[in-house]
Protein backbone atom coordinates (compact mmCIF):
# COMPACT_ATOMS: atom_id res chain seq x y z
CA UNK A 1 0.00 0.00 0.00
CA UNK A 2 1.67 3.21 -0.72
CA UNK A 3 2.66 5.88 2.06
CA UNK A 4 -0.96 8.21 2.62
CA UNK A 5 0.07 11.88 1.07
CA UNK A 6 -0.84 13.61 4.29
CA UNK A 7 -1.40 12.59 7.74
CA UNK A 8 -5.13 12.23 7.33
CA UNK A 9 -6.61 10.22 4.80
CA UNK A 10 -8.36 12.02 1.56
CA UNK A 11 -11.62 12.30 2.11
CA UNK A 12 -14.07 11.69 -0.85
CA UNK A 13 -17.56 12.31 -1.24
CA UNK A 14 -19.68 10.75 -4.44
CA UNK A 15 -22.57 11.75 -6.14
CA UNK A 16 -23.82 8.93 -8.31
CA UNK A 17 -27.42 7.42 -8.57
CA UNK A 18 -26.95 3.71 -8.70
CA UNK A 19 -26.51 2.35 -4.91
CA UNK A 20 -24.59 -0.33 -6.24
CA UNK A 21 -22.42 1.84 -7.82
CA UNK A 22 -21.44 3.44 -4.45
CA UNK A 23 -21.78 0.31 -2.78
CA UNK A 24 -18.79 -1.20 -4.25
CA UNK A 25 -16.59 2.43 -4.02
CA UNK A 26 -17.47 2.33 -0.47
CA UNK A 27 -16.03 -1.35 0.16
CA UNK A 28 -13.28 -0.74 -2.10
CA UNK A 29 -12.11 2.70 -0.21
CA UNK A 30 -12.90 0.73 3.25
CA UNK A 31 -9.60 -1.07 2.42
CA UNK A 32 -7.20 1.91 1.77
CA UNK A 33 -5.68 3.52 4.82
CA UNK A 34 -5.16 7.11 3.03
CA UNK A 35 -8.38 7.15 1.38
CA UNK A 36 -11.82 7.74 3.06
CA UNK A 37 -15.33 7.84 2.07
CA UNK A 38 -17.22 10.46 4.27
CA UNK A 39 -20.36 10.98 2.08
CA UNK A 40 -22.58 10.07 -0.38
CA UNK A 41 -25.43 11.49 -2.70
CA UNK A 42 -28.22 9.48 -4.59
CA UNK A 43 -28.80 12.46 -6.46
CA UNK A 44 -27.52 15.94 -7.76
CA UNK A 45 -29.01 18.46 -5.11
CA UNK A 46 -28.01 16.32 -2.06
CA UNK A 47 -24.19 16.15 -3.46
CA UNK A 48 -24.47 20.04 -3.49
CA UNK A 49 -25.50 20.15 -0.22
CA UNK A 50 -23.23 17.37 1.14
CA UNK A 51 -20.19 18.93 -0.62
CA UNK A 52 -20.82 22.69 1.15
CA UNK A 53 -21.41 20.26 4.59
CA UNK A 54 -18.39 17.86 4.30
CA UNK A 55 -16.03 20.29 2.68
CA UNK A 56 -13.92 16.54 1.42
CA UNK A 57 -10.76 16.75 -0.76
CA UNK A 58 -12.79 15.59 -3.95
CA UNK A 59 -15.71 14.55 -5.24
CA UNK A 60 -16.36 11.60 -7.81
CA UNK A 61 -19.10 13.15 -9.71
CA UNK A 62 -21.50 10.97 -12.09
CA UNK A 63 -21.89 12.37 -15.59
CA UNK A 64 -26.01 10.74 -16.31
CA UNK A 65 -28.02 11.08 -13.92
CA UNK A 66 -31.40 12.27 -13.88
CA UNK A 67 -32.79 15.79 -13.05
CA UNK A 68 -29.58 18.20 -12.72
CA UNK A 69 -26.35 16.13 -14.85
CA UNK A 70 -23.32 16.15 -13.98
CA UNK A 71 -21.53 19.11 -16.19
CA UNK A 72 -24.83 20.94 -14.31
CA UNK A 73 -24.07 19.77 -10.51
CA UNK A 74 -19.69 20.61 -11.64
CA UNK A 75 -20.95 24.38 -12.54
CA UNK A 76 -23.29 24.37 -9.26
CA UNK A 77 -19.98 23.03 -7.05
CA UNK A 78 -17.53 25.22 -9.00
CA UNK A 79 -20.29 28.69 -8.84
CA UNK A 80 -20.38 27.40 -4.91
CA UNK A 81 -16.72 27.91 -4.61
CA UNK A 82 -15.86 24.47 -3.81
CA UNK A 83 -12.18 24.57 -3.87
CA UNK A 84 -11.59 20.92 -4.02
CA UNK A 85 -10.94 18.63 -6.49
CA UNK A 86 -13.92 17.28 -8.94
CA UNK A 87 -13.60 13.88 -10.80
CA UNK A 88 -15.85 12.67 -13.62
CA UNK A 89 -17.01 8.92 -12.80
CA UNK A 90 -18.97 7.80 -15.67
CA UNK A 91 -19.80 5.28 -18.44
CA UNK A 92 -19.54 7.92 -21.51
CA UNK A 93 -16.31 8.03 -23.51
CA UNK A 94 -17.71 10.76 -25.88
CA UNK A 95 -15.16 13.63 -26.77
CA UNK A 96 -17.45 16.47 -26.21
CA UNK A 97 -18.36 14.78 -22.52
CA UNK A 98 -14.77 14.45 -22.04
CA UNK A 99 -14.24 18.49 -23.24
CA UNK A 100 -16.78 19.77 -21.36
CA UNK A 101 -16.26 18.06 -18.36
CA UNK A 102 -12.55 19.14 -18.22
CA UNK A 103 -13.48 22.77 -19.50
CA UNK A 104 -15.90 23.61 -16.63
CA UNK A 105 -13.54 22.81 -14.17
CA UNK A 106 -13.35 18.75 -13.97
CA UNK A 107 -9.77 17.65 -12.25
CA UNK A 108 -10.11 14.12 -13.68
CA UNK A 109 -12.14 12.04 -15.81
CA UNK A 110 -12.22 8.39 -15.30
CA UNK A 111 -14.59 5.32 -16.48
CA UNK A 112 -16.56 3.16 -14.28
CA UNK A 113 -15.36 -0.09 -16.26
CA UNK A 114 -11.37 0.28 -15.19
CA UNK A 115 -10.17 -1.82 -12.99
CA UNK A 116 -10.38 -1.25 -8.99
CA UNK A 117 -6.60 -1.09 -8.13
CA UNK A 118 -6.33 1.34 -10.84
CA UNK A 119 -8.81 3.64 -9.74
CA UNK A 120 -7.16 3.01 -6.42
CA UNK A 121 -4.26 4.44 -8.02
CA UNK A 122 -5.80 7.35 -10.01
CA UNK A 123 -7.25 8.43 -6.69
CA UNK A 124 -4.44 8.64 -4.80
CA UNK A 125 -3.07 11.02 -7.97
CA UNK A 126 -6.15 12.99 -7.44
CA UNK A 127 -5.00 13.62 -3.71
CA UNK A 128 -1.58 14.62 -4.66
CA UNK A 129 -3.32 17.56 -6.84
CA UNK A 130 -2.86 15.97 -10.04
CA UNK A 131 -5.33 15.62 -13.17
CA UNK A 132 -6.47 12.01 -14.05
CA UNK A 133 -7.70 10.56 -17.10
CA UNK A 134 -8.40 7.19 -18.30
CA UNK A 135 -5.99 5.75 -20.15
CA UNK A 136 -8.15 5.59 -23.41
CA UNK A 137 -9.19 8.87 -23.29
CA UNK A 138 -5.29 10.40 -23.40
CA UNK A 139 -5.97 11.58 -26.90
CA UNK A 140 -9.13 13.53 -26.08
CA UNK A 141 -6.59 15.26 -23.35
CA UNK A 142 -4.71 16.25 -25.56
CA UNK A 143 -7.56 17.79 -28.03
CA UNK A 144 -9.00 19.56 -25.18
CA UNK A 145 -5.36 21.10 -24.11
CA UNK A 146 -4.95 21.79 -27.15
CA UNK A 147 -8.58 23.84 -27.63
CA UNK A 148 -7.46 25.47 -24.15
CA UNK A 149 -4.37 26.83 -25.73
CA UNK A 150 -6.28 28.60 -28.41
CA UNK A 151 -8.45 30.81 -25.73
CA UNK A 152 -9.33 34.06 -26.99
CA UNK A 153 -7.75 35.94 -24.05
CA UNK A 154 -4.10 34.88 -23.28
CA UNK A 155 -3.43 34.17 -19.14
CA UNK A 156 -1.27 36.91 -18.25
CA UNK A 157 1.23 36.74 -14.96
CA UNK A 158 1.46 40.56 -14.41
CA UNK A 159 -2.18 41.05 -13.69
CA UNK A 160 -1.51 38.75 -10.37
CA UNK A 161 -0.98 40.51 -7.24
CA UNK A 162 2.70 38.82 -5.11
CA UNK A 163 0.34 36.70 -2.73
CA UNK A 164 -1.62 35.68 -5.99
CA UNK A 165 1.54 34.67 -7.63
CA UNK A 166 2.50 32.71 -4.24
CA UNK A 167 -0.38 30.74 -4.32
CA UNK A 168 -0.08 30.36 -7.93
CA UNK A 169 3.28 28.80 -7.15
CA UNK A 170 1.92 26.65 -4.48
CA UNK A 171 -1.23 25.22 -6.93
CA UNK A 172 1.77 24.35 -9.39
CA UNK A 173 2.94 21.84 -6.50
CA UNK A 174 0.07 19.90 -6.20
CA UNK A 175 -1.00 21.12 -2.83
CA UNK A 176 -4.32 21.50 -1.44
CA UNK A 177 -5.85 24.42 0.10
CA UNK A 178 -5.10 23.27 3.47
CA UNK A 179 -1.31 22.64 2.80
CA UNK A 180 -1.22 26.10 1.05
CA UNK A 181 -2.66 27.91 4.22
CA UNK A 182 -0.22 26.23 6.71
CA UNK A 183 2.65 26.96 4.72
CA UNK A 184 2.42 30.47 3.87
CA UNK A 185 0.48 31.17 7.70
CA UNK A 186 -2.71 32.59 6.68
CA UNK A 187 -6.77 30.93 6.96
CA UNK A 188 -7.61 28.10 3.89
CA UNK A 189 -10.57 30.83 3.56
CA UNK A 190 -8.51 33.63 2.50
CA UNK A 191 -6.48 30.90 0.09
CA UNK A 192 -9.79 30.06 -1.47
CA UNK A 193 -10.43 34.06 -2.02
CA UNK A 194 -6.81 34.36 -3.80
CA UNK A 195 -7.83 31.29 -5.65
CA UNK A 196 -10.87 32.27 -7.14
CA UNK A 197 -9.65 35.74 -8.09
CA UNK A 198 -6.38 34.24 -9.57
CA UNK A 199 -8.38 32.19 -12.12
CA UNK A 200 -10.46 34.95 -13.06
CA UNK A 201 -7.53 37.51 -13.60
CA UNK A 202 -6.04 34.22 -16.00
CA UNK A 203 -9.39 33.56 -17.75
CA UNK A 204 -8.77 29.86 -16.26
CA UNK A 205 -11.77 27.65 -15.21
CA UNK A 206 -10.00 25.58 -12.86
CA UNK A 207 -7.19 25.33 -10.27
CA UNK A 208 -5.42 22.38 -12.21
CA UNK A 209 -5.61 24.37 -15.62
CA UNK A 210 -3.96 26.83 -13.40
CA UNK A 211 -1.44 24.29 -12.19
CA UNK A 212 -0.37 23.09 -16.01
CA UNK A 213 -0.19 26.83 -16.94
CA UNK A 214 2.13 27.86 -14.50
CA UNK A 215 4.53 24.84 -15.02
CA UNK A 216 4.07 25.47 -18.92
CA UNK A 217 4.95 29.00 -18.05
CA UNK A 218 7.91 28.28 -15.88
CA UNK A 219 6.08 29.77 -12.71
CA UNK A 220 6.66 27.07 -10.33
CA UNK A 221 10.28 27.56 -10.47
Amino acid sequence: MATPAHDTPASILIIDDHPLLRRGVSQLLELEDDLALVGEAGEPEEGVRLAAELDPDMILLDLNMPGMNGIETLKRLRTNDFAGRIVMFTVSDHEEDVVDALQNGADGYLLKDMDPDEMVRQLRQVALGRMVISESLTALLAEALRNQRSRPVAPDLHSLTQREREILRELAAGLSNKLIARKLDITEGTVKVHVKHLLKKLNLRSRVEAAVWAVQEGVDR
